[in-house]
């Protein structure tokens, strides 16, 4: 199994002389397999393996003897280990994200701490290297996914709704990170555990169904296994592969499209005419290209931000559209120009539409949907999260600001008082009225962001699906 690993490990060039591979380590066979696996490589080829454990302070004693687990096989084994805290529970409070996006997050953190933390655990010997005028340390950090795990990302992607690169899923190497098992599946790493007499936990969390990823990995992948196709899972991961080559092949193919078509201004870049006329599945890998550069990042940029930005073709020059991270995408002569938008526009003209179910962020910050059964389940009373009855939404919803004309219902006969007359009963200044979010239906003002929603709206013993809308951009304080 080592040899396997070995050679996909030099098959993707991971790992080069030199290098420092920082390897998560929670303790469960995967990571432990894997810590073994880089363990004896680095005798072949040598480069610093560090071990990195995060704490999540949400198992009490099962997570403290996880802890110790890493760090008693790393001190036999004679692997520098770093172990991080974090109070996973208060930070999702504090940061208004669920607990798996907080754990990403300090996970992240973690990792940027340990490459300074190595360093200096390292003490003299790195620094004579840097002023040595040797090449800077090149850091690796090393996950431990496997098969099982990029075919569960593919049928999660796959059923929420994705392109290629949701698909794709994950990669062997990608700014920075390596997936040394990635080739491997699970009971091949389980085998290689009983065989090397590797010691290992078992996270009690994987065993429950609470989360989707466990019913996919639980109930999901043995039915195909089992009944389907006994090679399901490394077919799965197969399609992955080829995916990710695809999406690559298009990104690049994109990329030349921009060059060739697309002029850089001053905040930005105008897509001609031209551009839009090539092939769609080419120029929307385009856009995305130029989404990214712009804002630095490219998550939260969708099929739906493309498809708005192309329709601006067939309007006329001056309509515009606001998108993630600040940015717009407006008709002018000659083509489409993408670029930031103005403070004053950020502050006045920002309208973008709601993505129903999913993400959609609003100067920077992130509204969060989802579609739920009404089961007679405890209504949230809180201003940043709110149920209202989908049954009875009609029009698309939109996030902006105010505008003239914009409207509440506030009573069960169907009283209407206008937003600004709303304003002043409440007593927001004036100097904020500009500032806050409303979930709007065209003039409809559907909720208030922080303040109350529209009484049209709210949920009845008749509703059946019920619209959970959460904003992620004010103080985590309750009605």
């Amino acid at each position: 199994m080592y040899h396997k690993v070995k050679s996909y490990i030099e098959e993707h060039h991971m790992i080069n002389h030199g290098d420092v591979v920082l390897a998560g380590v929670s303790g469960g066979g995967d990571s432990m397999a894997m810590l073994d696996m880089l363990r004896k490589y680095s005798q072949e080829v040598p480069f610093s393996l560090c071990a990195v454990h995060v704490h999540h302070g949400i198992r009490g004693e099962e997570a403290d003897r996880d802890e110790a687990l890493v760090q008693d096989t790393c001190r036999s084994w004679g692997i520098p280990f770093l172990s991080y805290h974090y109070p996973v529970l208060e930070l999702s409070k504090k940061w208004k994200m669920g607990t798996e996006e907080t754990g990403r997050k300090v996970r992240q953190e973690a990792f940027a701490r340990a490459k300074q933390d190595f360093r200096e655990l390292q003490g003299e010997a790195v620094s004579r290297k840097l002023e040595d005028g040797a090449n800077p340390l090149e850091y690796r950090i090393a996950l431990a996914h496997n098969e099982n795990d990029a075919a569960e990302t593919l049928i999660h992607n796959l059923c929420r709704g994705t392109g290629l690169k949701g698909l794709a899923g994950i990669l062997p190497v990608r700014d920075g990170i390596i997936r040394p098992v990635l080739c491997l599946n699970k009971q091949e790493i389980v085998n290689y555990l009983m065989e090397e007499h590797i010691p290992y936990i078992t996270d009690s969390t994987n065993l429950t169904e609470e989360y989707t990823r466990n019913r996919i990995r639980h109930r999901i992948l043995p039915l195909l296994e089992n009944e389907i196709n006994q090679g399901s899972i490394r077919h799965m991961a197969e399609t992955a592969q080829l995916a990710a080559q695809a999406e690559e092949y298009l990104s690049r193919q994109g990329a030349l499209l921009v060059e060739k078509y697309g002029q850089k201004r001053e905040n930005g870049m105008l897509l001609s005419e031209e551009f839009w006329q090539k092939e769609p599945v080419v120029s929307s890998y385009g856009v995305l290209g130029v989404f990214e550069q712009l804002a630095g990042r490219r998550k939260d940029f969708t099929a739906v931000h493309i498809k708005s930005t192309a329709g601006l073709l067939a309007l006329q020059v001056g309509r515009q559209i606001s998108l993630p991270y600040g940015l717009k995408a407006q008709r002018t002569y000659g083509g489409i120009f993408i670029g930031k938008m103005e403070s004053r526009q950020l502050e006045t003209t920002e309208m973008q539409e709601l993505l129903i179910p999913g993400r959609t962020f609003f100067r920077e910050n992130p509204f969060f949907t989802q579609i739920i059964l009404n089961q007679g389940q405890k209504i949230e009373e809180k201003a940043y999260t709110k149920w209202l009855d989908y049954d009875r939404i009609k029009q698309e919803l939109s996030i902006r600001t105010r505008r003239p004309g914009d409207f509440l219902i506030v009573d069960e006969a169907g009283s209407h008082k206008k937003l600004n007359r709303y304003f002043i009963d409440e007593k927001i200044p004036s100097e904020e009225r500009d500032k806050i979010p409303l979930l709007v239906a065209g003039s409809e003002v559907l909720w208030v962001v922080g303040g109350r929603i529209n009484e049209n709206y709210k949920i009845t013993p008749r509703t059946r699906r019920i619209l959970e809308i959460q904003y992620q951009g004010g103080k985590d304080n309750h009605e």
